[in-house]
């Protein structure tokens, strides 16, 4: 019997199963996630994405970690809503440096129905027609608001849980995390690919951290994209001085993502760029088969690693960006 046919895709995992997948010995762990991933993946092909934000700063919600925050004292600059033609730019520079997916950040809480949506709605449409998979992360929306970014040709939509549902009240006060949920149904509500992950390094505990994989594990269907972040922390943001994460605690998150959700791209996002090129090499071969890559050393408003040391980093482990098979529908 193949590892795929040992491998079942499920949504019903107990918190007891989660558990006991967490709790195996860390290169036990790591064999058993290598051996999903390879069933399930090509192990030699890694996905690169550009993440740009096109509208920076003034955000509503008071989300603990971040910097976009009006409620946090960083000296982030708030900057209006791009222009069309500077996105498209970007996006023809992402794919020549090998990006085939790239993804669109604003700082708003909710999709309003306005001028600017309109013409966010112009940037999925002219990012789909540069021949790039188009991803946006726009805050919460609305079913309707979903279809009309699938007509326009967006092909994943972006909508972290962050953390656990216990312990998000600690992090942000101006969502809840049924609202999250709600936007994640929303998006299922058409054909658009969910991206949808968590953040370690706030404060939370390793029952948190389960209790995060169990709830993504546990959507059906799985989301198509679960990216794994450890907490970039800013100074004028109260999560400022939590402690670094070790890297075994980044690893063992993606290798239980990966168990738990064998057919998901599993992205290896912030914080990678504190990593060195062994560290991501383990968080690989645990399943990660997607990073962010920036042409700018900026993820958001956070640091990346750029196109040429990703380049370097690739063909050192012997790994190649994963092309874009066929233009999104």
């Amino acid at each position: 019997m193949s590892a795929t046919e040992k491998t079942a895709i499920r949504s019903n995992w107990t918190v007891e199963e989660v558990r006991e997948i967490w709790e195996l010995p860390l290169m036990e762990l790591v064999q058993r996630a290598s051996e999903v991933h390879r069933a399930f993946h090509d192990p030699t092909e890694v996905q690169v994405c550009e993440l740009l934000s096109i509208k920076t700063g003034g955000c509503p919600e008071d989300c603990g970690y971040c910097s976009q925050s009006v409620h946090n004292d960083s000296e982030l600059q708030v900057q209006p809503l791009m222009q069309l033609d500077d996105v498209l730019r970007a996006a023809r520079r992402a794919k020549a440096n090998g990006a085939s997916r790239f993804c669109m950040g604003a700082a708003w809480r909710e999709v309003k129905d306005n001028a600017q949506f309109d013409r966010v709605l112009d940037m999925v449409r002219g990012v789909h027609d540069v021949g790039l998979e188009v991803c946006a992360t726009l805050g919460m929306l609305t079913p309707e608001q979903a279809k009309q970014l699938e007509e326009a040709g967006l092909y994943a939509y972006n909508h972290n849980l962050d953390t656990s549902a216990d312990y998000y009240g600690e992090v942000i006060t101006t969502r809840t995390y049924q609202d999250r949920l709600d936007t994640i149904a929303a998006v299922r509500e058409t054909s658009i690919t969910v991206c949808c992950g968590g953040i370690i390094g706030m404060g939370e505990s390793d029952d948190d951290r389960m209790s995060l994989l169990h709830t993504l594990a546990t959507l059906d269907p799985h989301p198509e994209s679960v990216p794994v972040n450890v907490l970039s922390k800013v100074e004028g943001t109260p999560l400022a001085d939590q402690a670094d994460v070790p890297v075994w605690d980044t690893v063992r998150m993606i290798a239980v993502a990966r168990v738990l959700m064998p057919t998901s791209v599993v992205r290896l996002s912030a914080g990678r760029h504190l990593m060195s090129f062994s560290d991501q090499a383990l968080c690989f071969l645990a399943g990660a088969n997607s990073i962010f890559s920036s042409d700018r050393n900026i993820l958001l408003t956070e640091p990346s690693p750029n196109h040429s040391s990703d380049k370097a980093m690739l063909r050192a482990l012997g790994l190649r960006p994963k092309a874009l098979a066929a233009r999104p529908a």
